[in-house]
């Protein structure tokens, strides 16, 4: 089926990714990112195993390989030297089954932010923020940009601690670390669950927060000074970000994808299904007995819960969706 706004026009292509039907696939709560290559491949996470999947564009798994990590969250490519690198960001916990919310007791531990060969072997590891908030409070990250050398930048890694002290780290390209930005700077007192963060290439470059609890962006620059905000009017919950040919395209979690033009003015929604976050469970559903089940509100051309995405060298989106057993959408530009 065909979904559009105006002359964007977009192919849904549902269950794109073809991921072996297992036990473990059923019952994980996809939780993670996606990322794309240079070579075309799509980078997710398994949803029950702390496992790398490379996915041609037509969904086939080329290739996986394990890594040691509580929860595969954020996934962000980079080239260094002409040689791709992954930066793996594990939140440190895994979704709570029994109220849908949350991260589960049993299986909490501080997060982490590792970079990986695409072969999966671990080349870095970024220390936790040397931060007295951090003696009471578990670090938690969710994703992080870098200030590429191929866009003119110095190698700065920004890493957002999302599910934490909602504040944003910056470390130089060795991992020594250089401060924070809390969201103190800007409108409001604070960033509220800062989900993911993107460096923005289309114009100058510039960091863009996709503040998700306060349902907005905030746009600093490379040196961490606030510039402004925006989409407060449109925006409910960013999520995760990418941009093509001018455009800036945001998978927000309250079901639905939002298309900005090249000065980030509003052109649209695609697959726009808000009304499916009021279904009790949401994401998933809950059955008489209070079980937390895999959601049956799973319908062509609407979407449930947007929470990663990544837009391939064509112009077509790929989106995982934030549910048990996960769901995995491809919308081809036509």
């Amino acid at each position: 089926m065909e979904i559009s706004i105006g002359e964007l026009r977009y192919e849904w292509v549902e269950d794109w990714a073809k991921i072996p039907d297992t036990r473990s696939l059923r019952e994980g709560w996809a939780h993670h990112a996606f990322s794309v290559t240079d070579s075309g491949y799509i980078v997710g996470a398994h949803p029950g195993k702390p496992r790398v999947l490379f996915l041609d564009s037509n969904g086939t798994l080329k290739r996986s390989w394990d890594i040691d990590l509580l929860e595969i969250h954020g996934i962000t490519t980079v080239q260094e030297n002409g040689k791709e690198f992954l930066w793996l960001v594990d939140s440190g916990s895994k979704p709570y089954k029994r109220d849908g919310y949350g991260p589960n007791p049993g299986l909490e531990q501080t997060g982490q932010v590792i970079k990986t060969t695409l072969d999966g072997k671990v080349v870095q590891r970024l220390e936790t923020p040397p931060d007295n908030i951090y003696e009471n409070l578990r670090y938690s990250p969710t994703g992080m940009a870098v200030f590429e050398e191929r866009f003119g930048g110095n190698g700065d890694l920004w890493v957002t601690d999302g599910y934490g002290a909602s504040w944003i780290h910056r470390y130089e390209k060795n991992g020594t670390y250089l401060g924070k930005i809390t969201g103190e700077e800007g409108p409001i007192s604070h960033f509220h669950c800062p989900h993911s963060v993107y460096l923005d290439t289309r114009r100058d470059p510039r960091l863009y927060i996709a503040d998700r609890g306060n349902g907005f962006f905030q746009v600093y620059d490379l040196e961490g000074h606030f510039e402004r905000s925006f989409g407060s009017e449109f925006l409910t919950t960013p999520s995760a970000m990418a941009s093509y040919e001018g455009f800036l395209i945001t998978a927000e979690l309250r079901a639905r994808i939002t298309l900005l033009d090249e000065n980030d003015k509003l052109i649209g929604y695609l697959g726009e299904n808000e009304s499916v976050c009021d279904v009790l469970g949401w994401p998933n559903q809950i059955k008489d007995e209070g079980k937390i089940v895999p959601t049956k509100q799973l319908f062509p051309g609407k979407f449930n819960s947007p929470h990663g995405m990544t837009v391939d060298q064509k112009g077509s989106i790929y989106i995982s969706e934030w549910l048990i057993g996960g769901r995995y959408i491809k919308l081809v530009k036509c």
